[in-house]
């Protein structure tokens, strides 16, 4: 008796969280996307029938895959949120689109994730956007490097860099790099370089003739007194210009702070 009881108590959750939960209605003969504000790094579907792919890192796609149309509970997590919806057939051959709400969803708290893309884009724009300095300056091949301004928010430094073309030729960009190099090299010494990746590049320009400036963000940027940071630009062509601009760990200690809300 007690063991059909707690069977009964448990579907009766189930049910009550099925209730209680958004529903959407899933086409029989098309498809339905969910578009979240940030990239999906989890994806269940409840329902066997039903598959899924991530067609953009935040469009999750989903369809019937058989003629067994029934419902199910979808859950979706990004970085920083986790939603659940009841999915139920509808009859219906055109796509869906549902954008996925903050009253759907419920605050998410991974370990190491830190801030969300579209989190670190909107602090890259309020750094892009205070105006600039000249911290440090270079010329090479007729095009002067300036990093700009230096922000910091949490775990998170935020580089403010230009470029200034002073020629009448346009510069094809091949590749940012941004590496920790010691500060003083000698002839005789090996050279080791500890390579970084952005976590953000707030603009993708793939070229311009007259003027470059981008934000770009790094998370936990530390390296000791004796090392800089390199930041390399190179060109596209075989014989392309490279222009290197170089900070220190006391340019990143001096760093202005933006507020996270």
């Amino acid at each position: 008796m007690k063991k059909l009881l707690f069977i009964l108590l448990f579907f009766a959750r189930i049910v009550h969280a099925q209730d209680s939960l958004r529903e959407i209605h899933l086409p029989i003969n098309g498809d339905l996307h969910f578009i979240s504000p940030e990239p999906i790094q989890y994806v269940d579907i409840s329902n066997k029938h039903i598959e899924g792919d991530i067609a953009l890192p935040n469009v999750l796609r989903l369809r019937f895959k058989d003629s067994c149309y029934s419902g199910a509970i979808v859950t979706i997590a990004g970085q920083k949120f986790i939603a659940q919806y009841h999915l139920k057939p509808a009859v219906s051959t055109e796509n869906e689109k549902i954008e996925i709400q903050p009253a759907d969803t419920r605050p998410l708290d991974i370990s190491g994730i830190g801030l969300s893309q579209p989190q670190l884009k909107k602090l890259a724009y309020a750094s892009f956007c205070d105006g600039s300095q000249k911290i440090r300056v270079n010329k090479a091949f007729g095009i002067k490097a300036t990093l700009n301004h230096i922000f910091s928010a949490g775990d998170y430094i935020f580089l403010d860099i230009s470029y200034n073309n002073k020629t009448h030729l346009p510069y094809d960009i091949d590749d940012f790099r941004f590496k920790i190099d010691d500060r003083k090299v000698t002839k005789a010494s090996n050279v080791q370089s500890l390579e970084l990746k952005p976590e953000l590049a707030l603009f993708d320009v793939p070229t311009f003739s007259k003027y470059y400036r981008n934000v770009f963000v790094f998370k936990k940027l530390t390296f000791p007194g004796n090392k800089v940071l390199t930041i390399e630009l190179s060109e596209k062509q075989i014989s392309g210009r490279v222009v290197t601009l170089q900070m220190s760990y006391k340019d990143v200690l001096e760093a202005d702070i933006i507020p996270l809300e």
